[in-house]
């Protein structure tokens, strides 16, 4: 039983802390900050402007170090890891939504959608089709090679989701993704990450407007660098489970069905045997 609930972890977060300044000018964006977040969970976080969230966003995304503390993502402490590895793993892993959208304006959408698979090291062409493909989901197909700037704010951020997921992380962090959106598209963007998340994406977003919180499993209130509180809306055992996981339960679920059976075959064939 163990096992099944240590799998099941993705991220945890052990007396992190973040500092800035010394002395009289020392400050806390984080002060022994601890989280265990499992794999399916689409956390908010919301709390007032300076109480450390974002910071919390860029030290998860492998944007930033934490000054001290332990940063554990699939059983590996990544907090002392190098940067070149950092980054390795940040594409590998984790995709990014932003508030401003962060799209670079004299690049075509397809290849904006693009840009997280150089990494990957797949040839342009492989890169461009799979952009296609991601945006093709959004319905943003026929507009591959708009630039940013003809778009509206929700087709943008429609357009940061695709390249977001275009990698197929384990990991999608949003900061304040709806903040420049009026409410139609709020909601419009509410609904892709909804459906993402029903894939078994792992989401943490953070927000200012509570009125979101009913897409959330779980809600984490910030206060002065700590949780203040965390409130789960979902039980761990509705949370969905990602692909990968869904394909190897049902391997082993058949694997398990066909050693039940063959015994009862081999018997059968062995009573055949005796009746010749």
């Amino acid at each position: 039983m163990e096992q099944k609930v240590s799998e099941n972890i993705l991220i945890e977060l052990r007396g992190l802390t973040k500092r800035y300044g010394y002395g009289d000018t020392e400050s806390f964006a984080l002060k022994d900050f601890d989280l265990t977040i499992k794999r399916g969970e689409f956390i908010m976080i919301m709390g007032p402007s300076g109480c450390g969230k974002t910071t919390l966003l860029n030290i998860i995304g492998l944007l930033d170090r934490a000054t001290r503390g332990e940063y554990i993502l699939n059983g590996e402490n990544v907090a002392g890891i190098s940067a070149r590895r950092q980054a390795r793993l940040r594409a590998k892993k984790i995709g990014f939504i932003f508030q401003n959208f962060n799209l670079i304006q004299d690049l075509p959408i397809l290849e904006n959608v693009a840009l997280p698979l150089v990494y990957t090291g797949y040839g342009k062409t492989h890169r461009l089709k799979q952009a296609s493909n991601t945006l093709k989901r959004f319905h943003l197909q026929e507009r591959e090679y708009y630039l940013p700037y003809q778009l509206s704010g929700g087709q943008q951020q429609r357009v940061a989701i695709a390249r977001a997921i275009v990698g197929n992380p384990e990991i999608i962090l949003a900061d304040e993704p709806t903040g420049n959106l009026d409410s139609r598209s709020s909601h419009a963007v509410m609904e892709e990450l909804k459906s993402i998340h029903g894939e078994g994406n792992t989401i943490i977003m953070v927000t200012h407007n509570p009125a979101l919180t009913v897409y959330a499993t779980r809600v984490i209130n910030m206060l002065d660098g700590q949780i203040d509180t965390d409130v789960k809306t979902v039980s761990d055992a509705n949370l969905p489970q990602p692909i990968s996981v869904k394909i190897k339960k049902k391997h082993k679920d058949n694997f398990e069905t066909l050693i039940d059976t063959q015994p009862q075959k081999h018997r059968k064939h062995k009573k055949s045997r005796r009746r010749h």
